[in-house]
């Protein structure tokens, strides 16, 4: 059976290994390099510290990198340590209830996240980032989006390792910079997300009118079914390995988690426009809660990217391309 390192390398012919670990060793990266590199995928051995240069939280010049690595996970541990000394009757009682009802049901299917001490890491880190940004505060959807950081940084271990403490606070600085660049996705009434479902609706009629036109007349309005997928970035369409593959084009993509992310949706929708098309409401909406590509593997969501990447060369920087 073929490993899924073999794999990568036999569909990305001229990225060897020690193409990355050259970039990645070099004494000032050239971030447009690592995003070419890393926009087909990322090998499991260098995910760790690439997703970390890619959000922006380790600099790209190497002498650096140790250094800011020790301030900011001690930063996070004071932040942690004087959040909870006081012990938990001093903490926000609606906010921390909200996050413990959250924690156990988020990504239920992975062993990692049903570990204790992973679970006391989760909310820690969502209670922290809400109590530092008010403006939004802890919405639901938040923590789904805190697990791919999480998975990697721990190493794709079904038990943690013993670098927890340092992969949580991690994990907090990265989320922190990923809603940084969508979070009117979760302030009050959610404004971004409410915007990227007008694009997702437009985009789709001028692909795909027949499909459009077929979910009109059944009364399926796009936000009940893609709000989710774009408040938690189809965490819920795709397993935890496929999202983890998804977020290395993110992260390498120009606004990845907000404008590709929504060629990505559109990109989904079209692939069952066929069956959808001869569906009424009740199994159309039956189908998209919960869609095949919770089945998929790596093959599949590549050629999803793929597919999406073709959208956006179609219409990104033509709006009105085709529109009827």
């Amino acid at each position: 059976m073929e490993s899924n390192e073999s794999g990568f390398w036999r569909r990305n012919p001229v990225f060897t290994p020690s193409t990355l670990h050259t970039l990645l060793s070099s004494p000032n990266i050239d971030l447009a390099q690592l995003q070419r590199l890393s926009w087909k995928g990322i090998p499991p051995q260098y995910r760790s510290t690439t997703w970390q240069l890619l959000t922006g939280y380790l600099p790209l010049n190497h002498s650096r990198r140790s250094v800011t690595l020790q301030r900011k996970r001690r930063e996070y541990q004071d932040w942690v340590q004087q959040t909870f000394a006081k012990g938990e009757e001093s903490l926000d009682r609606t906010l921390w209830h909200q996050i413990q009802i959250d924690v156990p049901r988020t990504t239920p299917g992975s062993p990692l996240f049903q570990v204790p001490s992973v679970q006391r890491a989760l909310e820690r880190i969502l209670y922290c980032w809400a109590a530092r940004h008010p403006a939004s505060g802890y919405v639901q959807g938040i923590n789904d989006l805190l697990t791919p950081f999480l998975y990697v940084f721990v190493g794709e271990q079904e038990a943690p390792s013993d670098g927890l403490a340092d992969a949580e606070a991690d994990s907090f600085w990265c989320l922190t910079k990923l809603l940084d660049g969508i979070q009117d996705n979760y302030t009050h009434a959610q404004p971004g997300i409410q915007r990227q479902l007008v694009k997702l609706k437009d985009l789709v009629a001028r692909v795909d009118q027949k499909l459009a036109t077929h979910l009109a007349d059944e009364n399926v309005e796009f936000i009940q079914f893609a709000f989710r997928w774009i408040n938690c970035l189809l965490m819920r369409e795709l397993s935890l390995s496929s999202i983890v593959r998804m977020w290395d084009t993110y992260l390498s993509e120009p606004n990845g988690f907000s404008s590709f992310h929504i060629y990505v949706c559109a990109a989904l929708l079209l692939k069952w426009s066929t069956e959808l098309q001869a569906m009424d409401f009740a199994q159309i909406m039956q189908f998209l809660q919960r869609p095949p590509s919770l089945e998929w593997g790596v093959g599949e969501v590549e050629l999803l990217l793929s597919e999406a990447y073709m959208l956006k060369c179609l219409y990104h920087d033509a709006p009105r391309h085709l529109a009827r």
